[in-house]
C-alpha cells in the first residue's frame, strides 16, 4: 500500500489493535478487555449497515455467549428460538440426537448480534472508532519486534497507531492479511447465489431449503412482513463484473426455479455470494493475527461462518490478553493457530461437502440418495450434529482423557456455598479449577495462580442420563474459553502445576511478609 502522510508523533499506544467491527472483531474486543488488555477497534464503515447475512448462531456460539452472560441481551425473553431440526447438505434430521446439540438459535439478525457485542465491548472499555480505515502496515511486525505500527485513514486525515499486536478481523478480502503477506490458498468461486429480503409477499416458508429441478431455494419469514430468500440456480457462473447485484436478477432466478413472479416486490436489501473456499496459511505471523472471515471463507452452509469467527475470538482473546499483560509467554499465541486452524480446515471440508450434495445438479442425485440413507443411522446423525453445532470440537492437547481439549458443557455444581455452575464461573473470563474431590493438594498447587484462576470445591449435580462427562473426575481445569485444559481422575493433582504454567504463565511472585514492629 502507498505510504501516507502520518508521522510517528501521531502514534497512539495500546495493547491490541483490532481491524474490523463485525461479530468477530467485537467479540475479540470484549474478550481482550475482560482479560485486562487495552484494545482499539478500527472500522472503515462510519455506521453499521443494518444488513444481516447471518440470522442466528450455532449451539457452541450460544454457549460462549452464555458464558459471558450475554444471552439475555438478545431481547427474546427467557429463551431463544432454538431449532432442534436442521440439515446437512439439505437432508433434514433432529440434532438433539446428540446431547446438548441443536441446529442453533434462529431468528436473530446479525445486526442485533453486532449491536449487542458492540455495547458489551464498549461498556468494558474498548475504544471503537468507526470511519477509520486501515491503509498500511509499517515495517517492523516480525517475531523479534516489540510493537506493530499501522496507518489508518480517518475523517480528520491519516493517523498512525501503535500496539503490541494487530488482529485482522476485516473480512474475506482482509487488507490486514494482504499487508502481512499471509497466503490465502483454496478454490475460487464456481457459482453465484443470490439473497434478498422481500417485503409484503408472504412467501411459502422453505426455512431449510428446498431442492427443485434447476436449483435450490430457501425462504424464511423474518417478521413484520419480511421474507428472506436465497436462490441457488444450477450452473450459474460467478459474476464477471463488480457491479452490485440487482433485485431484477434475483427475481428472474426465483421465477425460473419456482414459477413464482416476485419482480414487483419491494426489498430491504439484495446481495450475492459464492462458493469460494479459502483458508489463511497461518493465523499468526509475528505480531499480526487473523480471525473470522479474514482467516477462512466458505459456502454459508448451515449458518456456521459467523459462529466460527466468534469462537476464533473466544480462543484468541484470553491468550492475547495474558501475553499483552505479561503474565503468559508469547509462545501461548502459537496455540491459537494450532487449535483453530484445524477447526477452520474442517469447516471448509463440511461446507464443501454440503455444497456438493445440496447444490449439485442432477449428477448429485445418487449422492443425495446415499446421504438420505446414511442419516437414518443415529451414529451418523450424532456425528454430523456435532460437526455443525460445534459441540464436538476437541483441541489436541496430547492427553488421553476424552474430555481434555473439549468444551465443558453447562453443569450445576453444589458446594459449601450453595449452587453455582460451570457457566456462571466462566463469566469473568478467568481460568476455573474445579476441585471435585475436596483435595487440599489440588487447592495448594493452584494457590500461586489465584490472580488468574478461580478454585471452586464442589460436586456436579447428578445427571439423569449416562452422558456424564464429569463422572469419575477428581479435578478439572477449565480455560477461560470453556475448554478443558487439564483433567485428573486421581487425587493429588499430578500434572496440574505444569498445566497452569502452560495456560497461565508463571505464578505471581510471592509477596514478602513484613515483620511486626
Amino acid at each position: 500500500m502507498a505510504p501516507e502522510a502520518a508521522t510517528a508523533q501521531d502514534a497512539d499506544d495500546t495493547d491490541v489493535i483490532v481491524v474490523g467491527a463485525g461479530p468477530t472483531g467485537l467479540t475479540l474486543a470484549g474478550e481482550l478487555r475482560l482479560g485486562g488488555a487495552r484494545v482499539t477497534v478500527v472500522e472503515r464503515l462510519a455506521a453499521p449497515t443494518g444488513q444481516s447475512r447471518g440470522l442466528g448462531f450455532t449451539a457452541r456460539a450460544m454457549e460462549a455467549f452464555d458464558q459471558r452472560g450475554l444471552l439475555p441481551r438478545f431481547g427474546q425473553g427467557d429463551t431463544l428460538d432454538i431449532s432442534p431440526v436442521g440439515h446437512f447438505g439439505g437432508v433434514r434430521f433432529d440434532y438433539t440426537v446428540l446431547p446438548g446439540a441443536h441446529f442453533g438459535a434462529r431468528g436473530i439478525p446479525q445486526s442485533l448480534t453486532e449491536s449487542v457485542l458492540e455495547t458489551w465491548a464498549a461498556g468494558l472499555g474498548a475504544e471503537i472508532h468507526r470511519g477509520w480505515e486501515f491503509t498500511q502496515l509499517h515495517e517492523g511486525a516480525g517475531p523479534d519486534d516489540t510493537a506493530v505500527d499501522i496507518t489508518v485513514r480517518t475523517p480528520e486525515g491519516p493517523r498512525r497507531l501503535r500496539a503490541g499486536y494487530l488482529v485482522g478481523a476485516d473480512g474475506g478480502h482482509s487488507p490486514v492479511r494482504t499487508a502481512a503477506g499471509i497466503a490465502f490458498p483454496g478454490t475460487p468461486a464456481s457459482r453465484v447465489m443470490y439473497l434478498a429480503d422481500v417485503v409484503g409477499r408472504s412467501l411459502r416458508p422453505r426455512p431449510l431449503g428446498e431442492r427443485l429441478e434447476h436449483g435450490m431455494v430457501m425462504a424464511a419469514p423474518l417478521g413484520d412482513g419480511v421474507d428472506r430468500i436465497i436462490v441457488c440456480p444450477d450452473g450459474a457462473p460467478p459474476r464477471e463484473d463488480a457491479a452490485p447485484v440487482t433485485f431484477a436478477e434475483v427475481a428472474a432466478a426465483w421465477l425460473r426455479l419456482t414459477g413464482e413472479d416476485i419482480a414487483d416486490a419491494a426489498t430491504q436489501w439484495v446481495s450475492s455470494f459464492t462458493d469460494a473456499t479459502r483458508q489463511a496459511a497461518a493465523y499468526r505471523r509475528g505480531r499480526v493475527l487473523l480471525a473470522g472471515d479474514a482467516a477462512h471463507v466458505h459456502l454459508p452452509a448451515g449458518g456456521q461462518g459467523m459462529s466460527t469467527g466468534i469462537l476464533d475470538a473466544g480462543n484468541l482473546g484470553w491468550k492475547l490478553a495474558a501475553v499483552s499483560r505479561g503474565t503468559a509467554p508469547e509462545a501461548l499465541l502459537d496455540t491459537y493457530h494450532d487449535e483453530r486452524h484445524p477447526v477452520g480446515a474442517r469447516l471448509l471440508v463440511n461446507t464443501r461437502a454440503q455444497g456438493t450434495v445440496f447444490l449439485g445438479g442432477r449428477e448429485s442425485d445418487p449422492l443425495r440418495a446415499l446421504f438420505a440413507e446414511l442419516i437414518a443411522y443415529d451414529t451418523v446423525k450424532r456425528h454430523l450434529a456435532g460437526v455443525v453445532s460445534g459441540l464436538d470440537i476437541r483441541y489436541d492437547l496430547g492427553a488421553d482423557h476424552p474430555l481434555a481439549g473439549r468444551r465443558v458443557a453447562h453443569r450445576v455444581l453444589v458446594g459449601p456455598g450453595g449452587e453455582t455452575s460451570t457457566t456462571q464461573l466462566l463469566r469473568p473470563a478467568r481460568g476455573v479449577l474445579l476441585d471435585l474431590a475436596d483435595d487440599a493438594a489440588v487447592r495448594a498447587a493452584a494457590a500461586p495462580w489465584a490472580d488468574r484462576v478461580t478454585v471452586t470445591t464442589a460436586a456436579p449435580k447428578p445427571l439423569d442420563d449416562q452422558d456424564d462427562e464429569l463422572r469419575g473426575l477428581s479435578a478439572l481445569l477449565i480455560r477461560p474459553d470453556g475448554h478443558a485444559g487439564w483433567v485428573s481422575t486421581a487425587p493429588g493433582g499430578a500434572g496440574l502445576t505444569a498445566a497452569l504454567h502452560h495456560w497461565f504463565g508463571p505464578p505471581a511472585p510471592a509477596v514478602p511478609k513484613t515483620k511486626d514492629v
